[in-house]
Order: structure tokens, then C-alpha cells, then sequence
């Protein structure tokens, strides 16, 4: 094809526009695209025939170039035709497949569509019928069965007089529909000649008659002691729908029973209400609790089974009205047996005058000496007031038969609340006191006549237990701190007071853990507490601080020996006290024996456990607490005033002509001067001369004292040795040769022996800074360049006390 030239309309130089392309570019299907414009000024600007035939050529190559490009489009227009080809073919078939589709949705599946939903509209007919057919036939029957009920009622009412059978139509009948009972038809089919009345009327007129007959029938049956008539009646009651009536009838029944045994039980026993037998009581109400428990225990299976699960607890709560009653009786006649209002107002009012006057300013004259001497105002007998009016024996009986009612109190609450407990609870679960015993009159008098009275005498008991430990208080004899002497008895040397105490709080947590009374742990643990804190520890602090205080009779001497020895023997006894509480509590908390009862066991209530082991930790880490800082000070005056005072004239002595600034050749001829072996000089001279005076001060005081105190004394000891050896090592600068270094650090090193031996090895480290200097002053220059150079590149390979100052200092002793 060969491209038109289209010369200029006018024949003028203006240059014309270029048309702008008609088609998509790259190969798509376009018009003929127009000339270039550079091309086109070319040929109309073309002077010579050079620059027409370039033109012409460049016209060439684009024509060339569409042509190419439109064969290409031509070639692929053939695959497009097949393709529309097969497409037109594909939606020929489509199209008669749609028509008979069509064919079949308007043919043969409307019919069936048709058909499907009159069956369906049928079968929902069908069903509905059926459903009202079942209706109808269950109204029918529950109507015949109301029939036969009415029939069967009247009969069995009448000759045959089996009740058994009344009741049971009667229950049977209970299971018809009210609707129906009330029902026009059961109106119309129910009522016979025999039986005009509707059938609901005929039911509970029926209900009632049976119900004053089994009524009058149980009475009877109780009041004859007939126990196979009284079960026969009172299983009848549910079926006639009166188990509230049934379940009364009984309660009062069996409240009867306890009234009479409560009565007869009061009414025997006449020695134990003379005060001699002092626990008749407690045994009647424990009774009264066990009477209780069987009846519940061995009647609860047959009413729950015939009355329904949970419903026994009708019947508690009849008995607890009684056992309200009769409790009440008994806790009544009780306190009036046993004075215990009396009581009460002379244990609130006694005075406790020696532990009063104990506490006083120190006064002169035999009013406080107290040893062998128990009671205020002189004399010989410790029984002088015989407890100011107070026979404690009479109070000891008093609380044992309190706890003792206490404790079958518990136990009855356990056995109920575990009866009333919802079935559906995890059994696991602590137990809850149930509201029937919490609301109940017997609970408040238990309070009130029991555990108030029983926290009172306790506190008293305790208190007053305590006052004549310290009246009766006897110390250790025969012992003696000059080891020639052999000492009497066996360790520890303790006052008596501690023995007689602490068996007495023994006595006292036992007692009051046995009630199983949280009201009365709250109480009496914080009251053993106050009063060991108080009293037992304030007496030991009095006697230390005004009787036993080791105290030099003239200035710069040294206190008596039997001033040391008794100011010992109380130090032990706050530490044997403190190791009594420990082990008391422990044996309350996690008791040794399998046999004996857990916390968990004795409080199941809720918490209650967790707060008596609370309380029982509380006590001990407060008495620990009072007694440790006691011993802590009074260990400080043991050796600020006994041990010090004799230690420092000691260490003076041992270094009495120790010379460590001779060499090894200076110290031979010392020795040839001397005629002395120069071993004896040169190895363990200091060593036997510490050895001898430590043991002259320590060991007497450590065959008294306890070992615990021991070691405490000793790391005090220990301490102030070390600050002595730390500031005479020091003062030894310039003045040790080479030779007496290495005799120093032996020196130093067996005093430090004989300090720490008996396997006393933590000791060694209070004596760190004097052993450090020791082996600075005596290290090669090669080992001290290695450790500095260890310590420049960050690491340590000693643990060091000293600074690196007293380290510098330490080399450079040596002159």
C-alpha cells in the first residue's frame, strides 16, 4: 500500500497540524495513523531530491511497519472466529438444556411439589388427631383412675377399715392433674350413687377424716409405747399429703421422749450433786446431746425416705426447741450447784497481791524476800492465805467439767450441722454451723453460762498459777563456777517457776483446745500470752534487774560468784521456757502421736482451724520475741561484766614478753641465754597461756549455762576478742621482723583455736580481718604482685574484709 501524499490546501509555508492518533497503541487494531509532522515539513520544505527520496523512505518503512502489524491482527482474528464459533455452539446446547428444564420444573416437579405438600398438610392432620386422640385418652384414663381412687377411698374407708390402702388411693390420686380433678367431665364420670360428691370434694374430705385418725391413732400409739403402731401411722401421713402434720406430730412425740429422759436424768445421780462427783452435769447434758443424736441418726433414714430428702431437719429444729429447754435446765441447776456466780465475783476480785508488790519499787526487810517465802507479810507458810479465798482445786474441777460441756457442746453442733448440710456439697467443703443452733436459746446460755465463765476462771486460773510458781520459787543448789568443785543435779540449771509454768499452760492450751470453742481460743490464747509476757518474763526481768544482777561490791572487783551463778540460772530459764512454748505449740499444730486428734479435726467449722493455728504461732513468736531480747541483754551484761572484765587482763598476759621484733638469730640466743628450748618460745607458748586463761573463764560458765545461751555468749565473746587481736596486730607496725610475723600469725592463729574448737567453725570468720592481716604480713612479694594483678584485670579470687588501704598497710607492717 502506498501512502498518499496530501499536499497543503494553500500554497503558503505555514506548517500544518499533525493528527493526533484514532486507536490504542501496541498492536491494537487502529486507522491509518498520520504522517509525522517532521515528515510531512520535510517533503513540503524539501529543496532537492535527496530529502524527498529520504522522506519517501521513511514513509516506506512506516507503511512496512502497520502493514506487519495488521497481518498480525488478520492471523489472530481466525482463532477469535473458531472461539466464538464453539461459544455460539456451547450456548446452542445450553439453551435446549434450559428449555427442557424448564419442560421438567413445569411438568413433572410441580405435580410432585403438589403432591408433597397435601401429604404434608395430611400428616400434620394425622398428627394433630393423634395428638388429640392421646389427649382424650389420657384425660379418660386419669378420669377412670380418679374413678377407681374415689371408689377405692370410700371402700377401704368403710368395713375393711385398712387405712394403709385409703391412703395409698389417696396418694395415688394426688398424682391426677387439679385440672382434671376440677374438670366438668371428671364432674359428670367420677360421682356414683354410692359417691354423689365431686370427686375433689370426696378426695379431701377424705384427706381429713384420715388425717384426725392417723392423728388420734399416733397419740394413742405413743401414749401405750407402741413404737410398731407409732411407725405405721406416721408413714401414712405423706401419702395423704399432711407431711407437715406428720412431721409436728412426731417432733412433739419425740421431744417428749427427751423431756422425760432430761427429767429422769436429773433426778438420779444424787452424789454427784453434793459438789463430790463433780461431773454430773456434764454427764446429763451429754445425754441429753447423745439422746438427741440417736434419735436423729436412727430416725432420719425412715422419715427422709417416706417424707423426702432434706426433710428431717423439720424434726431438728423440734428437737433443738427442746434440747433448748432442758439444756437450759440443766446449765440452770448447774450454776446454782456449783456457786459458779460466786465464784465468778471472787475470782474478778482477787487481788493478786504478790505479783503486785513483786512489780513494786525494791523495798527493804523480809517483805520481798521471796525465795521459800510464798505469801506477803512473813513467815514460813506458803499457805497462809490459803489463795486469799480462792480453793483453786475447786476452780481446777470447775473448768474440767465447763470444758468438758463445752466439748459435747461442739460435738453436738458438729453432729447437726453435718445432718442439716445441703447433700449436694462437696463433702470436702468445712462444715457451716446451721442458723437452728446460731439463733437458738441454748446457744446464747452455752455463751453465757459456760464460755464466759470458762474464760474468766481460765485467765484467773492461769494467773494465779502462775503467782505461786514464784512464791514456791526454789533455785538449783550446789553449783558452784570453780571447776574443782563437782556441781549437784544434771542440766539445765533452771528456777522451778519454769517447770511448774509452763506444765501448767500445757495444762490450760489442753483444756481450752479440747472445748473445740473458737470463742474460747480468742480468749484464752491471748491471755496465756499477756500474762507469760507480763508476769512469768516480768518476774525473771525483776530478778535479774533487782536480786541476781552481777554487780561488783567495790569498784573495779569483780561481782560474787553467787550473784553470776543465779543470773545464769535465770538466762537458762527464759531459754528452757522459750523451748517449752516451741514445743508445746508444735505439738498442737502437728501432733506426734497418729492417734491424736488435728486441728482440722477438733474446729471443722469454716476457719476455725487456720485460726487456732494462728493464734498457737502468734503465741510462741510473741513469747520468743520477749524472751529472746531478754536473753540477748542479759547475755551482754554476762559479758560486759563477768567475762570482759576477765578476759582482758588475760590477752595482756598472754603477750607478756612476746618480742616479735627479734630475728630468728637474736631468739636462739635468747634461748641459749635463757637455757630455754626454743620451741617452747617459739610455737605455742601464747597458745597455752590463751588456753589456760579461756578455759579458767569459759568452761566454768559453760557447764551452767545452756548451750544455745553459750554460743551466743561465745560469738559475743568472739567478737570483742577479734577488735582486741584486730587493734594489737596493728600496733605492731615497724616492730616485727620478718621472723616474728610468721611466730604472730602462729600465735594469732592458735588463740583463734582455742576459741572456735569443738567444731565452732563459724566462729573463725568474726576473727576474718585478723587472719587477712596474718597472712598479708607473712606473704611472698611474688603472691601479693599475682593477687594485685588478679584484682586490676576485675576479678577476685578471696573474699576480702580489709580495704585495699588496710591491705597496703598490712605489707608494710614488717619493717
Amino acid at each position: 500500500m502506498t501512502p498518499h501524499l496530501n499536499p497543503p490546501t494553500h500554497h503558503t509555508h505555514a506548517e500544518p497540524k499533525p493528527m493526533p492518533p484514532t486507536g490504542p497503541p501496541n498492536g491494537a487494531l487502529s486507522s491509518q495513523p498520520a504522517a509525522p509532522s517532521s515528515t510531512l515539513a520535510n517533503i513540503t520544505e524539501s529543496a532537492s531530491l535527496a530529502s524527498i527520496r529520504a522522506s519517501l523512505s521513511a514513509l516506506h518503512s512506516r507503511d512496512a511497519a502497520i502493514t506487519s502489524r495488521l497481518q498480525t491482527l488478520i492471523t489472530s482474528q481466525a482463532d477469535l472466529s473458531r472461539e466464538l464459533g464453539r461459544l455460539d455452539l456451547l450456548r446452542a446446547h445450553l439453551g435446549t438444556q434450559v428449555v427442557n428444564t424448564r419442560n421438567i420444573s413445569n411438568g413433572m416437579l410441580d405435580s410432585a411439589s403438589s403432591t408433597a405438600s397435601h401429604l404434608s398438610s395430611k400428616v400434620k392432620q394425622l398428627d394433630l388427631e393423634k395428638k388429640r386422640v392421646e389427649e382424650t385418652l389420657g384425660v379418660v384414663e386419669q378420669v377412670a383412675e380418679l374413678k377407681a381412687c374415689v371408689q377405692g377411698v370410700v371402700g377401704s374407708m368403710g368395713a375393711p377399715q385398712d387405712w394403709e390402702a385409703a391412703a395409698g388411693y389417696i396418694a395415688r390420686a394426688s398424682k391426677v392433674p387439679k385440672h382434671i380433678i376440677e374438670g366438668k367431665f371428671a364432674a359428670r364420670i367420677v360421682p356414683s350413687v354410692e359417691v354423689p360428691d365431686a370427686p375433689g370434694v370426696t378426695i379431701e374430705s377424705a384427706k381429713e377424716s384420715l388425717c384426725g385418725l392417723f392423728l388420734r391413732e399416733f397419740e394413742k400409739a405413743a401414749e401405750e409405747g407402741d413404737n410398731a403402731k407409732i411407725t405405721r401411722f406416721f408413714k401414712l401421713f405423706p401419702l395423704i399429703g399432711r407431711e407437715e402434720t406428720g412431721l409436728e406430730v412426731y417432733g412433739r412425740y419425740v421431744c417428749q421422749g427427751v423431756a422425760q429422759r432430761a427429767r429422769g436424768n436429773l433426778k438420779e445421780g444424787t452424789k454427784g450433786r453434793d459438789g463430790k462427783e463433780g461431773f454430773f452435769f456434764a454427764n446429763a447434758i451429754t445425754k441429753l446431746f447423745e439422746h438427741i443424736a440417736q434419735i436423729v441418726e436412727n430416725h432420719g433414714t425412715l422419715v427422709e425416705r417416706h417424707y423426702g430428702q432434706g426433710r428431717m431437719v423439720k424434726v431438728i429444729e423440734r428437737l433443738q426447741i427442746e434440747a433448748d429447754v432442758q439444756g437450759g435446765i440443766i446449765l440452770d441447776t448447774w450454776g446454782d450447784e456449783r456457786s459458779v456466780d460466786r465464784r465468778l465475783t471472787d475470782v474478778k476480785s482477787y487481788p493478786f497481791s504478790f505479783l503486785v508488790s513483786s512489780f513494786l519499787p525494791a523495798q527493804r526487810g523480809p517483805g520481798i524476800s521471796r525465795t521459800n517465802s510464798p505469801a506477803i507479810g512473813g513467815g514460813t507458810n506458803g499457805r497462809i492465805s490459803e489463795d486469799e479465798g480462792v480453793d483453786m482445786k475447786e476452780v481446777d474441777g470447775l473448768l474440767n467439767e465447763t470444758a468438758m460441756m463445752l466439748g459435747r457442746w461442739s460435738l453436738y453442733s458438729r453432729f447437726l450441722a453435718s445432718k442439716c448440710r445441703d447433700p449436694e456439697i462437696d463433702p470436702d467443703e468445712p462444715l457451716v454451723m446451721p442458723e437452728l443452733l446460731i439463733k437458738s436459746a441454748l446457744s446464747r446460755k452455752i455463751s453465757a453460762r459456760l464460755t464466759t465463765p470458762f474464760n474468766i476462771m481460765t485467765t484467773f486460773f492461769f494467773r494465779r498459777s502462775v503467782e505461786k510458781a514464784f512464791q514456791l520459787d526454789e533455785s538449783p543448789a550446789g553449783l558452784s563456777l570453780n571447776l574443782s568443785k563437782p556441781i549437784d543435779g544434771n542440766p539445765p540449771f533452771i528456777i522451778s517457776p519454769v517447770d511448774d509454768v509452763m506444765y501448767i499452760v500445757n495444762t490450760v492450751l489442753q483444756r481450752s483446745l479440747s472445748t473445740s470453742q473458737r470463742d474460747v481460743i480468742a480468749s484464752v490464747i491471748p491471755t496465756i500470752g499477756r500474762v507469760l509476757g507480763s508476769d512469768f518474763v516480768g518476774m525473771i526481768q525483776r530478778k535479774m534487774r533487782d536480786e541476781s544482777y552481777p554487780k561488783a561490791a567495790i569498784q573495779g572487783g569483780f561481782p560474787p560468784e553467787d550473784k553470776i551463778l543465779s543470773f545464769i540460772i535465770l538466762i537458762n530459764s527464759l531459754d528452757i521456757a522459750n523451748d517449752y512454748i516451741a514445743r508445746i505449740v508444735t505439738s498442737r499444730i502437728s501432733p506426734n502421736d497418729p492417734s491424736a486428734a488435728s486441728l482440722a479435726d477438733l474446729y471443722p467449722f469454716a476457719h476455725d482451724a487456720t485460726f487456732v493455728k494462728n493464734s498457737l504461732e502468734s503465741l510462741n513468736a510473741t513469747f520468743s520475741s520477749k524472751t529472746g531480747e531478754l536473753i540477748t541483754d542479759g547475755l551482754t551484761v554476762l559479758f560486759e561484766r563477768v567475762v570482759k572484765q576477765r578476759l582482758r587482763p588475760v590477752v595482756r598476759d598472754v603477750f607478756r614478753d612476746v618480742d616479735y621484733t627479734l630475728t630468728e638469730e637474736e631468739l636462739d640466743d635468747q634461748a641459749r641465754q635463757d637455757d630455754e628450748d626454743e620451741a617452747d618460745i617459739q610455737h605455742d607458748l601464747v597458745a597455752r597461756r590463751f588456753e589456760h586463761g579461756w578455759d579458767s573463764i569459759m568452761k566454768p560458765i559453760q557447764r551452767i549455762i545452756t548451750p544455745k545461751c553459750f554460743t551466743l555468749l561465745l560469738d559475743s565473746t568472739a567478737k570483742d576478742l577479734a577488735k582486741v587481736l584486730d587493734k594489737r596486730i596493728w600496733g605492731y607496725a615497724g616492730k616485727m621482723s620478718v621472723h616474728g610475723a610468721s611466730r604472730m600469725e602462729r600465735d594469732f592463729s592458735g588463740i583463734i583455736g582455742v576459741v572456735a574448737r569443738g567444731g565452732r567453725y563459724g566462729v573463725r570468720d568474726l576473727f576474718a580481718r585478723v587472719s587477712q592481716v596474718c597472712m598479708l604480713v607473712n606473704m611472698e612479694e611474688e603472691e601479693w604482685e599475682a593477687i594485685n594483678e588478679v584484682e586490676e584485670e576485675g576479678e577476685e579470687e578471696m573474699a576480702w574484709v580489709l580495704t585495699e588501704d588496710e591491705r597496703k598497710r598490712a605489707r608494710a607492717l614488717v619493717r
